[in-house]
């Protein structure tokens, strides 16, 4: 997780990511007319064999969207300072990923309305619920070498579900209300907030 992504996988993940940036777009605008990956690769300017080279489904297409950020949340834990406490990390994370500058209102907007409409469609939710597993997954991995071999499975698992559950009920927080995306009441100080919460009884854990 350390290690940066080469110019190829770069480029391959921008394309998907401009992709996904469609579907979701369709998908909050549908209104009476369905979506179908016929019209995400229309919208995208690409072809539906390429559209399927990407993604096994339109739904799969909203994936990258919101999954966007999450591994340079991960990488940022991955190469923290040993000796730093575990909580700290997790806290200085959570900023970092919340309050990236590289995205626009609009953006910020879509991801907003897109997160709106996902409880009301099941393979949707299906596309959310599994990316929320693969980053817990993807984050026990981080933490237990970030924290080495002599730490607690238990509570390597454990942080790993405070600091992710902490971002998820973050950006669920902003989407039900109307907080800013950035600075008091934003998803980073909610997420900070929860993870301080979450992890009160783990102690001062360091890496």
């Amino acid at each position: 997780m350390s290690n940066s992504p080469s110019l190829t996988q770069r480029r391959k993940e921008q394309a998907k990511l401009e992709i996904s940036r469609c579907a979701a777009e369709l998908f909050v605008l549908r209104g009476e007319n369905p979506v179908t990956a016929e019209g995400i690769a229309r919208a995208a300017g690409i072809g539906l064999r390429t559209f399927y080279r990407y993604f096994r489904t339109k739904e799969d297409a909203v994936r990258p969207i919101l999954a966007n950020g999450i591994d340079e949340w991960l990488r940022y834990i991955a190469s923290s300072s040993p000796g730093t406490p575990v909580v700290q990390v997790l806290e200085s994370a959570a900023r970092v990923a919340l309050n990236s500058p590289a995205a626009t209102p609009d953006a910020i907007a879509l991801i907003r309305r897109l997160q709106r409409i996902i409880p009301g469609d099941p393979a949707l939710q299906n596309v959310w619920l599994s990316l929320v597993n693969d980053t817990e997954t993807a984050l026990v991995l981080v933490l237990r070498e970030l924290m080495g071999p002599g730490a607690d499975p238990l509570e390597v698992r454990l942080l790993a579900i405070a600091a992710n559950t902490a971002q998820r009920m973050a950006v669920a927080a902003w989407v039900d209300g109307e907080s800013p995306a950035y600075g008091d009441g934003s998803p980073a100080e909610v997420a900070v907030r929860c993870i301080r919460i979450l992890t009160a009884g783990l102690g001062h854990v360091s890496t």
